[in-house]
């Protein structure tokens, strides 16, 4: 499976500028900043990976769709369901 980036990379500190209240409230409910910035940023990623990927793909899946509304889908006679 390819990666989104390298999950054994060395943590690196990192300075942010929050809301203070948003900061405030969040240490309060003991969030860990860095477990949800990361689990943003990684959702973000996917998220346009997926996005490039759709458009690089933009024409075989376009042919694809035509062909099945021709021709149907693959193995459609053996469908039970």
């Amino acid at each position: 499976m390819n990666r989104l980036f390298d999950t054994d990379a060395p943590k690196k500190a990192t300075n942010l500028s929050l809301n203070s209240d948003l900061l405030s409230k969040s240490r309060a409910l003991n969030i860990n900043l860095s477990a949800t910035l990361e689990q943003a940023l990684q959702a973000r990623l996917a998220e346009a990976n997926s996005g490039k990927w759709a458009a690089e793909n933009r024409s075989a899946i376009r042919a694809y769709n035509e062909f099945v509304e021709e021709h149907g889908c693959f193995g459609e006679e053996y469908k039970e369901f």
